[in-house]
């Protein structure tokens, strides 16, 4: 019988099936950060349990570390307090931790990837809803709570019900400009935040395998903001490219073996799916989410819409009240649209590949005597990892952010939400390249627009929001 993707993965790690629908399955990888763990580890602690197997967690601090001054340690009490209880619980438990001080530290979504923690066909949980990043490397990944996170610690395994399964295909080769994150929002603005609801999503087509893996890690890191239980990717070429010869990758003859199998890491041509949706590349502009839900985005050439374009009376009140909190009138034209502040980072845009882009734009306007604009009050760029920070060094994108205005900073969430000391004030608007605009997600009264790293650094440099198909 032929299969998807998602069946053959998930066939692999079935414990026991029951007959309710729902499996116990096997985690291959659990990823754990700060926020969500202390609880699980605590409950390790109170009914004498262990760890079932040490190896297959691995740990780093990311949500509330500084991004600035680390040699002073964190100054918020409740953020020191929490990465504290990750440290002594890592050492107390056997578990691998890049901490603080670690250059292979950063956001848990770019480091699993990168460290070859995650590798094709693995399950990978986290206590973090965007843990669906990893499905670009055709595995399932599912963030989850945080009785679940004990529950992984303690078993290796974990109780979950099958969703159905859903293809979106991206036909035809993506125009000059348009990046994953370009192809996440417009899915997203399409089918809108709930059209993924009880679906695992593969992302297909041409378009799809045309994207460097960063660009799909962006693309499946957003699938959670489609509603799905996660995204996924098959396995090819560009795949096994990422993952050979990273620090946790196999070796030697357990790599040719693991690749022999990896490469079956697709759905079968004749594999029937629940639901599948067809776009064309040709029709994805350089996207600007324009309100307080993914959804409510739009081609950086169109307009805020009116109200009478709204389907129903629900989508209705909730452009309301989007248009009241983001101080935005029905008709604004996008560009007009000016900016605060500007991030660029996360784990949806806080990649190499993101920083190399974004360094392109500022590059431009260098050459052309322009830096940030007047209105800018500040502009941040923070790596995903010590690691990628780095890299981008070595290739002096750091000094091409400075020469422009930008801040230069240590790897975190940063200003992703507001658990740092990264955030908007009351008021602000921001060009961010993280996944979500909702009320108060950047910080209270905060208002976020999100856009691909190119877009997020030409609104830096002309104060408000520019078609970044102009600057190339």
């Amino acid at each position: 019988m032929a299969r998807t993707l998602f069946d053959k993965v998930w066939e692999q790690h079935v414990v026991k099936a029951s007959k309710d629908g729902s499996a116990l399955l096997y985690i291959d990888r659990h990823l754990v950060h700060e926020v969500t763990s202390p609880q699980a580890f605590e409950g390790l602690r109170l009914t004498g349990r262990k760890p079932w197997r040490v190896a297959a967690a691995v740990a780093t601090p990311d949500h509330n570390v500084p991004t600035t001054n680390r040699a002073n340690g964190i100054a918020d009490p409740v953020s020191r307090t929490q990465v504290e209880a990750l440290d002594t619980n890592c050492r107390e438990f056997g578990i691998t931790e890049f901490g603080m001080d670690d250059i292979r530290q950063g956001i848990v979504h770019v480091v699993g990837p990168e460290q070859g923690l995650t590798l094709p066909g693995m399950t990978v949980v986290c206590g973090d809803s965007h843990t669906s990043t990893h499905g670009a490397f055709g595995s399932i990944a599912m963030g989850i709570g945080t009785s679940e996170v004990e529950h992984v610690l303690a078993t290796q395994c974990l109780i979950q019900k099958k969703p159905k399964r859903m293809r979106i295909r991206v036909d035809g080769a993506l125009p000059v400009g348009i990046t994953g994150k370009d192809v996440a929002l417009y899915i997203i603005g399409c089918i809108g935040t709930a059209g993924g609801t009880g679906y695992a999503i593969e992302f297909a087509g041409a378009a799809i395998r045309e994207l460097s893996m960063e660009g799909r890690m962006t693309l499946c890191n957003m699938t959670i903001e489609a509603g799905a239980r996660c995204g996924m990717v098959a396995v090819d070429e560009t795949t096994l490219e990422y993952v050979k010869n990273r620090p946790y990758s196999p070796t030697g003859e357990d790599w040719q073996k693991a690749e022999a199998a990896w490469r079956e890491l697709r759905s079968d041509e004749d594999a029937e799916f629940d639901k599948e949706m067809i776009f064309d590349a040709a029709d994805i502009a350089p996207q600007v989410s324009w309100g307080t839900s993914p959804e409510m985005v739009l081609a950086v050439t169109d307009s805020v819409p009116e109200l009478s374009d709204a389907k129903d009376a629900v989508q209705k009140e909730g452009w309301q009240r989007a248009f009241a909190y983001m101080d935005l009138q029905a008709g604004t034209r996008i560009t007009d649209i000016a900016v605060d502040k500007v991030f660029i980072g996360s784990c949806t845009n806080g990649r190499i590949e993101d920083f190399r882009a974004a360094a392109d734009v500022v590059s431009i306007a260098l050459a052309k005597g322009h830096k940030l604009a007047k209105n800018i009050k500040l502009a941040l760029v923070v790596p995903g990892s010590g690691l990628v920070k780095k890299q981008a060094e070595e290739e002096g994108l750091d000094v091409i952010f400075r020469a422009a205005g930008f801040e230069w900073r240590e790897p975190g969430c940063s200003m992703c939400l507001a658990m740092n000391a990264d955030r908007l004030e009351q008021g602000e608007r921001c060009a961010s390249t993280s996944n979500r605009n909702f009320e108060g997600r950047q910080g209270m009264g905060g208002r976020t627009h999100l856009v691909s790293p190119a877009m997020a650094a030409a609104a830096a440099i002309k104060g408000h929001f520019v078609d970044v198909r102009d600057w190339q």
